[in-house]
């Protein structure tokens, strides 16, 4: 669309919306019309799809108290919640919180002495899905939560945009621990004061 008639329509509405909104536009290229209608099928499809496997997975997830209040963190959904839970199995196998930030991949892996490198950590260490989880959690809750854009713009007026997320990504997972740890719900006010 954009490429071709300089409109460009919004990645939601795209699929969301029932009616053509293509063909009207691409109506002098029907090459062009065809392929867009094509692809708004398959969109709808693998949306459908996508929609039956989480259903799927959610229905047959032993809901926990666990998996609640992981919910209640800020930029964690239903999918992030899960994964984070799962992932994680019993809290009780990480005796701190560092434990769990650094089995995360949440922690830095450089060994810096006088700001001289000594060495580097080894980065396959952890699960890679925790740490995609918390990544995924902490770019929405710099989009949708305000305290977490206060950190976030805070820690990157200082650093780069890179460093930010991976220091709002580590609060998050630190967060996650002590809420899978002690059966609570998220408290903004300890994590973002």
């Amino acid at each position: 669309m954009s490429r071709n008639c300089g409109h460009s329509l919004n990645g939601n509405k795209i699929k969301q919306t029932t009616e053509n909104h293509l063909a009207p536009l691409l109506c002098d290229n029907d090459d062009l019309a065809l392929s867009g209608e094509v692809s708004k099928q398959s969109i709808d499809y693998l949306s459908r799809q996508i929609t039956r496997i989480e259903r799927t997975c959610h229905e047959r997830m032993k809901i926990e108290d666990q998996y609640r209040n992981l919910l209640t963190i800020p930029g964690v959904g239903k999918i992030l919640a899960l994964t984070i839970s799962l992932e994680t199995g019993s809290i009780a196998r990480f005796k701190t919180v560092g434990d769990y930030a650094s089995y995360c991949r949440k922690v830095p892996k450089k060994w810096l002495s006088n700001k001289k490198r000594k060495g580097k950590g080894n980065s396959k260490n952890g699960n890679k899905y925790l740490s995609w989880a918390f990544a995924e959690a902490a770019e929405y809750a710099r989009r949708y939560n305000d305290q977490a854009r206060t950190i976030y713009n805070r820690k990157s007026s200082k650093a780069t945009a890179s460093v930010a997320y991976a220091a709002l990504a580590h609060k998050l997972a630190r967060a996650a621990y002590y809420i899978m740890r002690d059966n609570v719900e998220f408290d903004g006010n300890k994590l973002f004061a």
